[in-house]
């Protein structure tokens, strides 16, 4: 696929949809589900480049009675530090890794090539991919929220960070 094939309204239309399915997989589903390793790995793009979540062989299904202790099985970049820490499944587990994907989606490569992921860094820096034209004043304005849902999901206090990306 050509870089330019993915413009910057794909780009934001994948976050999106990505963002639609663990919502309705944290919020809808009853128990809800856990993916576990939200990574672009696990991200597959349809002919019209919509974005479908796969893999679910280290899901988990919230117990909402009870603790929900796990070993690790994310990508190593995408692991929340709640996660890390305490061993906990939540749903903010999910959502850390999600701003992964989104920053990895909106900058067409590996966070991991970043300096920091500060919120400092992030907000400061264009993080866009630049092997593509600057975006629209209109599509311009998307990819700003998408940047905001994405500082705002690598948030280290985890009764900060949202467990709901909004749409």
């Amino acid at each position: 696929m050509f870089v330019t094939e993915l413009g910057w309204l794909k780009r934001v239309n994948i976050v999106k949809a990505v963002a639609n399915g663990l919502d309705y997989m944290h919020h809808d589903c009853s128990p809800p589900i856990i993916h576990r390793d939200i990574s672009i790995a696990n991200i597959l793009l349809d002919s019209d480049y919509e974005a479908h979540i796969s893999d679910f062989g280290t899901s988990k299904l919230l117990k909402l009675d009870s603790s929900n202790w796990t070993a690790i099985a994310q990508t190593p970049m995408a692991i929340s530090r709640q996660l890390a820490y305490t061993m906990v499944v939540t749903d903010k587990c999910d959502v850390y890794s999600f701003g992964i994907i989104a920053l990895e989606v909106i900058m067409g490569k590996h966070p991991g090539e970043l300096p920091t992921l500060s919120a400092d860094y992030l907000v400061s820096s264009n993080v866009g991919d630049s092997r593509i034209p600057l975006p629209s004043p209109q599509v311009e304005k998307k990819v700003n929220l998408v940047e905001i849902a994405i500082v705002s999901c690598r948030d280290l206090n985890s009764e900060e960070s949202p467990s709901k990306v909004d749409q």
